[in-house]
């Protein structure tokens, strides 16, 4: 209380909302004009002291059980605007209720009207039908390749963002254009009313926008596409066609991207190409000019030459080895030559075996007819005869040896030559391969990556005639029941009177207030006191 008589050092006590407050007012007020009377008319203050004596202290009574809630108006002292505006906002269920209660012929007829006009909407208000899809879109899609173009997300939040990203295609202008078109909606006075102006798809896509709702749950990959028509037919076909045309717009999108692929590795095969004969051109001129040619074994011909050349050279050495032992025994003399391979010292053999055999029988005939016995003799001179012809065989066999000997060795010594000459031009040629390699790998390395290129090309080529997106209709739009739009006639009703019911009690409650202000305008002894009268007590 002290805080508050701070606040007014008039007396006054801040007052809020309440029926007490209000008729602590009342008593306040009539204090105030008996003041005001008693000045006026002397008479009759004397002849009616004891009734306001006893009035003032009921009055006070009655003041000091409010709580201090209403503002003590000291007489001759006008109320601040503060005091005004918090009087006036002092309202109570009481004079709400009679406001009420006078505004009931207003408030029971807008409710009526209120009524009537939600149950005209029925049948002034085209009615319309929503028909509800249900698409299932799996962000991995099909995997019909390996290494496919578009690489499936791993993770949640990835596989979440693809799902979502490719629900918004299901609402794009390019699917709603496709679906104007494949049904023709230009032609639809719901979609482009007759006093359209502009392109009629354009106003078509706008229009179908508007009447196509797409929601998607936040932890599945499942979405809803409703669709509000004026006819359920309508509803269902624009349904289905949307979620055809978002498929085919899926497909679409994936085909792009592969001829798009295509496209750049086209442009850059020309380049490989060119690269590719190029290098090829540079590895055949290199060997041309080196004089490199690679045999069936894959080494060089030159390579190859010689290690026929030192075959050729060890077998030379070897026959040399074989010509000069077998010279060396002819010209001993302790050559075996009973071999039946060779002709010609198998003719020797044949001579010295009939020379033996002569020996023999001259032996024989010697100790039977004796040293001069014409037998004898004739064996004697065969015996001679078969020396001659051995010595003459023996020395023509020496000099075939020599022979045969001498050509050994020029062979030998002929192929050693060529075999040094070879091995010169093997090392030349091993010192020009390493440049041949170089070549041949830089060729090998672009010819693959033409290849890859290629390949890959072709693979994507055949990658954008397929259809990979996982695009399933878990429900499919079903002819609906009931109208989406508007609701049935009992909501109406209710809803319409409602808000006329508002309406009424908001009109009757600003009459009341209006009055309030007029009451307080034409009595200025009371204005800004918040005093709240009833109908009877303004009367």
């Amino acid at each position: 209380m002290s805080n508050i008589s701070d606040r007014y050092p008039s007396g006054a006590v801040r007052g809020r909302m309440g029926r007490s407050s209000s008729r602590g007012s009342s008593l306040l007020n009539q204090l105030v004009p008996s003041d005001r009377a008693s000045a006026s008319s002397p008479a009759s203050t004397s002849t009616s002291t004891s009734t306001s004596s006893a009035a003032t202290a009921k009055a006070a009574s009655t003041a000091a059980s409010t709580s201090s809630s209403v503002p003590l108006a000291m007489p001759g002292r006008q109320p601040s605007a503060v005091e005004r505006r918090g009087a006036f906002l002092a309202l109570d269920v009481q004079h709400l209720y009679d406001w009420i209660r006078q505004g009931w012929l207003v408030i029971a007829g807008l409710a009526l009207i209120g009524a009537l006009a939600g149950a005209s909407v029925v049948f002034l208000v085209k009615p319309r039908f929503t028909a509800t899809s249900e698409v299932l879109v799996d962000p991995a899609g099909l995997k019909v390749v390996n290494e496919d173009l578009y690489a499936s997300a791993g993770q949640l939040d990835g596989q979440m963002l693809a799902a979502a990203s490719k629900l918004r295609v299901l609402s794009s202008g390019n699917v709603l254009s496709q679906v104007v078109k494949d049904l023709d909606l230009v032609r639809d006075r719901e979609f482009v009313p007759a006093d359209a102006t502009g392109d009629p798809a354009v106003i078509a896509v706008a229009n179908l926008r508007k009447r196509v709702k797409v929601e998607s749950d936040q932890r599945s990959f499942v979405a809803s596409l409703a669709v509000t028509t004026e006819d359920a037919a309508k509803s269902i076909d624009i349904s289905a066609t949307m979620i055809a045309s978002f498929r085919k717009e899926l497909a679409k999108a994936e085909s792009d991207g592969a001829s798009r692929s295509v496209t750049g590795l086209e442009d850059r095969l020309s380049e490989l190409k060119d690269a590719v004969n190029k290098a090829e051109e540079q590895v055949e001129t290199y060997k041309r000019e080196k004089g490199l040619q690679p045999s069936v074994a894959g080494e060089l011909t030159s390579q190859t030459s010689l290690n026929q050349l030192n075959t050729q050279v060890l077998e030379a050495q070897r026959l040399v080895i074989a010509e000069e032992a077998a010279y060396k025994e002819l010209v001993s003399g302790r050559a075996t030559l009973a071999s039946a391979d060779n002709p010609e010292t198998a003719t020797l053999a044949a001579l010295r075996t009939q020379y033996a055999q002569t020996q023999q029988q001259l032996g024989v005939q010697s100790i039977i007819y004796g040293a001069r016995h014409p037998v004898i003799a004739r064996l004697q001179s065969a015996a001679k005869a078969l020396e001659t012809q051995i010595a003459a065989e023996s020395g023509r066999l020496r000099v075939a040896a020599k022979a045969r000997l001498d050509r050994a060795q020029a062979a030998l010594a002929a192929l050693t030559s060529r075999s040094s000459s070879q091995s010169a031009t093997v090392f030349t040629d091993n010192e020009a391969l390493v440049q041949l390699r170089e070549l041949e790998r830089d060729a090998q390395s672009k010819a693959a990556v033409y290849e890859a290129f290629l390949a890959r090309a072709q693979q994507l080529n055949e990658r954008g005639q397929l259809d990979t997106t996982n695009i399933r209709v878990i429900s499919t739009a079903l002819p609906p029941q009931n109208r989406s739009w508007p609701p049935s006639l009992a909501v109406l009703l209710v809803i319409g009177a409602i808000t006329g019911s508002a309406i009424g009690l908001t009109i009757a409650i600003a009459k009341g207030i209006w009055r309030e202000i007029k009451n307080d305008k034409n009595n200025p002894g009371n204005e800004g006191l918040g005093v709240a009268r009833t109908a009877t007590g303004t009367a």
